[in-house]
């Protein structure tokens, strides 16, 4: 069943830039982009595991802080010759404030990272 829950206001977060939160599932970056749209990536590199939180905001996309992958914060896939996915999360914004849909928050299986 799917329920939206609040998790902050768009001002909590400074534009091309990030705010995480904490989830049954793992830490979860919301960016917030130049033109304020929000998404909601999981704050994991597919790669090797880094904060895509602390990574560069352009456009709607974002490159990891460790080894310069760049993500697609509308679908999370790896852009370029890299390959690999990060997961992504609905979000709906509303008044200023932001809210996600609780039944994304459900496990998913995704494959072990490369060593």
């Amino acid at each position: 069943m799917s329920e939206w829950i609040e998790i902050g206001k768009l001002s909590d977060i400074p534009q091309r830039g990030a705010r995480c939160i904490n989830t049954p599932i793992g830490r979860i970056a919301i960016f917030r982009t130049a033109k304020d749209d929000v998404y909601a990536i999981e704050d994991r590199c597919p790669h090797k595991g880094g904060p895509l939180s602390q990574g560069i905001v352009h456009g709607a996309q974002v490159t990891c802080p460790l080894h310069n992958w760049v993500f697609s914060l509308e679908t999370g896939v790896a852009q370029g010759m890299d390959e690999g996915a990060a997961r992504t999360f609905p979000l709906s914004c509303k008044d200023g404030r932001i809210f996600m849909d609780t039944a994304a928050l459900q496990p998913a299986t995704a494959p072990p990272l490369p060593r």
